[in-house]
């Protein structure tokens, strides 16, 4: 191939100064027909191809490898045709003659055929986009998945970032209520994924029909919602490539917290202190550029939203209301009702109509219990002989006064005294468990041994005053009357009468 230099003489002889091609051709020791190419090019043009290659082996077969690749783009990325793999079946399976290195390279000129495309994008202030991202981390000790949600603004590169046990719809709901306030306003649309979080389904004409909680959610801030194409994350990229900048700047090394609210505010001052660095191509920082996103938010709404899934359920004979694989319990006076359950991302809400009839901590382990021994203590009070099978009374962690007063209890009145340390343990419905817990060591102390005792204690605490254990200031408790023994009494035993 002959240089640059060699065709800008040519083309000078011929075109500037007039010689023929002939004269130029003998000059420079050069062929006419070379001539005549550097004539037609100003640059060395290459090898030029006049017709396709032409496979006259591969070519009766290259419908099959087309079909191959074409299944592969929906195949998992670990299980996709190699060129050797591809070689291989149409030899075994077709009887293909033809070399490996054919195959490969008619592979790699498909394979860039089907690499797709994009158009810039600008992203004009007030937008968001959403995500959800895994990583893992040390929470109180234990090595667990965490689930942390992003909102990324594309306009300026803004950020939030909350991370939660499970990604499920509360955690998405409360994703969004924490972001919005944290900037302070909501933007005017948000783009996703098409999440089961969020999609219940797709409809023929390509709509989406939104979840109960996320239409809520849409509802009460008032924003518009929008979706990428299914498993194309690149039509959300900006929040792509910020799920991916928090797991390798946020979240490494691999985070250590007491807690998740302690992970949270670490989290958060990340985000914060992400607002004096710049992004991309613009030189102006992130906080500087959030503040035309700012301007064009919507107001928060005054009113509160609760971030939660609400599902009806049914109480069990035990007293327990399953949500999310785990069961809670209500008081047992609730038994094969009807419930509502509110799923928050730290709590579980049981509501009887409009009243709340439980509240609990969330709990993620799956087929768990989470009693309350409280809710059971009515029952147990008529069925007393379940006191020490009792499984939500299982550890739970009493001041040692409380075993004290039941032996002393059992040990003065047997079964009936079991009743009676319920009825005391039942004083923890309307009173802290310090307080009962102080009535009974002063009862074990005053060597009143009763109910009654520890409940009366129990009410001069609370009314803070000292104890009056005199029975004429309760006239409504049991009197017991106590006389002197006369002569007259004993001479009614000797004589016998008394039998």
């Amino acid at each position: 191939m002959f240089a640059v230099e060699v065709y800008a003489t040519v083309r000078q002889l011929v075109f500037n100064e007039g010689k023929s091609r002939r004269e130029v051709a003998r000059l420079l020791g050069l062929s006419r027909d070379t001539v005549c190419k550097m004539c037609r090019f100003s640059v060395p043009p290459g090898y030029v191809r006049t017709k396709p290659v032409a496979r006259p082996k591969l070519g009766p077969l290259i419908g099959v490898i087309d079909a191959i690749l074409e299944h592969d783009r929906t195949a998992p990325p670990k299980q996709r045709h190699t060129a050797k793999r591809v070689f291989e079946r149409l030899r075994d399976e077709h009887g293909f003659a033809g070399g490996y290195t054919t195959v490969r390279d008619y592979v790699r000129e498909a394979r860039t055929r089907q690499k797709e495309t994009f158009v810039p994008l600008s992203h004009p202030p007030g937008h968001a986009q959403v995500d959800f991202g895994e990583a893992l981390g040390v929470i109180g000790g234990e090595r667990v998945k965490i689930h942390f949600f992003c909102m990324d603004l594309p306009h300026s590169d803004a950020c939030f970032v909350k991370a939660y046990p499970a990604e499920t719809l509360e955690a998405f709901l409360d994703g969004h209520v924490s972001a919005f306030a944290f900037f302070g306003g909501v933007p005017h649309s948000i783009l996703y994924d098409n999440t089961k979080l969020a999609v219940a389904r797709i409809l023929p004409d390509g709509t989406r029909e939104r979840t109960q909680g996320f239409a809520r959610l849409i509802s009460h801030y008032v924003f518009k919602d929008r979706f990428g194409r299914p498993g194309k994350g690149n039509d959300k990229g900006k929040v792509e490539a910020l799920v991916k900048h928090v797991r390798r700047t946020f979240l490494t090394p691999l985070p250590r917290a007491a807690s998740f609210e302690a992970l949270n505010a670490a989290l958060e001052r990340q985000c914060l202190a992400r607002l004096s660095e710049t992004a991309g191509r613009d030189p102006k920082p992130i906080g500087e550029r959030l503040e035309a996103d700012l301007a064009a938010f919507r107001p928060l709404p005054s009113a509160l939203f609760e971030p939660c899934e609400v599902r009806p359920g049914r109480v069990s004979s035990t007293a327990l209301v399953r949500y999310r694989g785990v069961d809670y319990s209500v008081p047992t006076r609730y038994g094969h009702r009807a419930v509502v359950v509110k799923g928050f991302v730290e709590a579980v809400v049981i509501l009887a109509g409009s009243e709340e009839i439980a509240r609990h901590r969330r709990s993620y382990e799956r087929s768990g219990f989470v009693f309350d021994p409280l809710h059971y203590l009515a029952l147990l009070e008529q069925k007393p002989g379940a006191l020490d099978q009792a499984a939500p009374l299982q550890g739970w962690d009493l001041p040692p006064g409380f075993a004290e007063m039941r032996r002393l209890l059992e040990g003065r009145m047997g079964q009936r005294g079991k009743r009676e340390f319920i009825q005391i343990l039942r004083l923890m419905e309307v009173a802290p468990m310090a307080t009962v817990a102080t009535a009974v060591a002063e009862a074990i102390r005053r060597g009143v041994i009763g109910f009654d005792a520890v409940k009366q204690l129990v009410i001069a605490r609370i009314e803070g005053r000292p104890p009056r254990l005199d029975p004429r200031a309760y006239p409504y408790l049991p009197m017991t009357t106590v006389r002197t023994t006369s002569a007259a009494d004993y001479t009614i035993l000797l004589s016998g009468r008394a039998a």
